[in-house]
């Protein structure tokens, strides 16, 4: 099959190695635990709203705290792992999501809450970096596909989060959360044996020489090309931020549902969001991955435009045709960006990892904002433009050019 050859920068590369399918499948669980622990802090808003008497500010700022923490690590911690890798550094990254998992379950404050989402974001941006990097080790030159399965765990665990929310947390209380600390567990157990994997891969492949770092466009075009790809992100995850945090009280509001069948219209959206996220990659491998941001990105606003005014049913309908569509694009982007910069693959990783979860909680905290001022139905009436957004993808690397600079 043709590997990037067609829509993303870089030269042509043969398959070297096979696909090492265990060890992309254990980093997709283990993206699928660390995701549903951080599910877990939005999934129990509407409870800890009540609870703690808070506004929708603060339940943005909690978004906030999280999702910023991970941003501004996530970089960082990719650009170090690029030139000191760290096999073991993934365990350590499940453990502090753990313990802010444990802060959320006994928090007797505000403040204690803000502490826990900010120990789950430190856990994320320890995680994904280098989850990320194995995945694309251990991918077998078929790095869409890698990318796909290793990034569906997360939106799978994003999903499950508020089903476990809704029929454990919800009836038996905030103290609850604690028994996912047993995920946690499991996840440590088995990013060490992912971590041990991951030193005898270095070990192996010591002798050879370091992947080329040469830019294959101009530089000026590469910034370019990431800044459009970064405005996607951007405009990508204000949208999904507005469902994540606030499409339960909008239903709430506007159908008068109750607290778990508002939960099981997010979960709709968010299995949508999985099933788009692994069609995105071996989509992006065959096609090209801009023909997928076009399609996701773009393609998406009719649907968007039209949930405002839908009924339940179509409500239901419509978030369902978003998620699939709109969840399709990152893998597609994630590979685009590091086939754009070689060599860089933890710090590409972290950057858009980083930003996706940073944007999505400035998103987050201005929606709340927006939403105790105008209310939440206007809100998601603003956010249905936001994939005209997508028309930036006519500024991206098409093939004829990339095979052109080859």
């Amino acid at each position: 099959m043709p590997i990037l050859a067609d829509t993303t920068a870089g030269p042509v590369r043969p398959i070297a190695e096979s696909t090492v399918f265990p060890v992309i499948l254990a980093v997709s669980l283990c993206h699928l635990l660390n995701d549903v622990l951080q599910s877990l802090l939005a999934a129990i808003y509407p409870m800890l709203k009540e609870d703690y008497a808070l506004a929708f500010w603060q339940i943005g700022l909690l978004t906030l705290t999280f999702q910023v923490t991970a941003s501004l690590l996530q970089p960082a911690i990719g650009l170090y792992t690029d030139k000191r890798p760290m096999p073991q550094s993934l365990p350590v990254g499940m453990a502090s999501s753990m313990c802010g998992l444990l802060l959320l379950a006994f928090a007797s404050s505000y403040p204690l809450l803000l502490l826990g989402a900010g120990m789950i974001g430190i856990g994320s941006a320890i995680f994904h970096p280098e989850a990320s990097r194995v995945a694309r080790m251990a991918s077998g030159g078929r790095y869409g596909l890698a990318q796909s399965l290793f990034q569906v765990g997360g939106n799978f665990g994003t999903a499950i989060g508020p089903l476990l929310a809704a029929f454990i947390v919800v009836p038996r209380g905030q103290t609850s959360v604690a028994w996912f600390s047993v995920l946690a567990l499991l996840g440590i157990v088995i990013l060490k044996q992912v971590g041990n994997w991951y030193g005898r891969y270095h070990a192996a492949n010591a002798g050879r020489p370091p992947a080329s770092t040469t830019l294959p466009l101009p530089r000026r075009r590469i910034i370019i090309a990431l800044v459009v790809l970064a405005l996607l992100v951007f405009t990508k995850n204000i949208y999904t931020a507005s469902i994540t945090s606030y499409y339960t009280f909008f239903l709430i509001e506007r159908f008068d549902v109750t607290v778990q069948q508002s939960q099981m219209m997010l979960f709709l959206f968010l299995g949508a969001m999985a099933l788009g996220t692994v069609m995105g990659g071996p989509v992006g491998d065959r096609f090209g991955s801009r023909t997928v941001i076009w399609f996701s990105i773009l393609g998406v606003l009719p649907f968007t435009l039209a949930l405002p005014y839908a009924d339940l049913f179509w409500s239901g309908v419509l978030s369902f045709i978003i998620g699939v569509i709109i969840a399709s694009a990152f893998p597609a982007i994630v590979v685009f960006a590091q086939e754009l910069v070689p060599g860089r693959v933890g710090m590409i990783a972290g950057i858009f990892f980083g930003f996706a979860f940073g944007m999505g909680g400035i998103a987050a905290a201005v929606l709340g904002v927006l939403a105790d001022l105008r209310g939440i139905e206007w809100v998601f009436l603003v956010c249905s433009y936001l994939p005209f957004l997508g028309l930036l993808t006519i500024f991206l690397p098409g093939a004829r050019e990339l095979r052109a600079k080859i």
